[in-house]
């Protein structure tokens, strides 16, 4: 991507008087590309959505595409990460193997023009270590930053960061689609 390329990001108007489309997909992708197809339809210009969440292949690949509503639907953070924790107590080594996935959708007007998506590897601790970030950051290590997401500073985090990694691949998309 050229040096100093930018994009401006806004929410859609009147976002919260559209109607809401439910993440009821299997997929981090189906769910994604849902979100923008659906709301493309009230915008003229490119709408992105994203869905992300946390997979851990020892729990059958959960939180996944349920990572926010976990632990049920008016859970904090702290909630969903106790809850996380306590289903993995005992479990060592490849066991605590997770990755965080980002799925990120682009359409307009009712029309697919990509689903791009990323990873980052990496282990469940065992207690929240760390006031940087959300969601699972304060138990997600990072073997290549040598600490939890919640303990990197914002910049560490987002060059490995799964939604990082998604952008960075959207933003080359764009600039070599000419959206740029």
């Amino acid at each position: 991507m050229a040096a100093g390329a930018a994009i401006e990001l806004d929410l859609l108007p009147d976002f919260q008087e559209l109607p809401p489309f439910e993440e009821s997909a299997p997929t981090f992708a189906e769910n994604s590309a849902g979100k923008a197809l659906h709301y493309s339809q009230f915008a003229k210009a490119l709408v992105l959505a994203d869905d992300s969440g946390l997979v851990v292949a020892a729990l059958g690949g959960a939180p996944g595409v349920q990572s926010a509503r976990y632990a049920g639907p008016h859970a904090t953070d702290a909630d969903r990460t106790r809850k996380l924790l306590k289903e993995m107590e005992g479990m060592q080594g490849d066991q605590r193997r997770a990755r965080f996935v980002c799925v990120i959708s682009l359409a307009r007007e009712g029309r697919a023009l990509a689903v791009i998506s990323d990873f980052a590897e990496g282990l469940v601790g065992f207690e929240p270590q760390g006031k940087q970030g959300f969601g699972y950051d304060p138990i997600f290590f990072s073997p290549e930053l040598g600490r939890t997401f919640a303990e990197s500073s914002e910049d560490g985090k987002n060059h490995l960061s799964h939604r990082g990694k998604a952008f960075r691949k959207l933003l080359d998309f764009l600039e070599r689609a000419k959206f740029l």
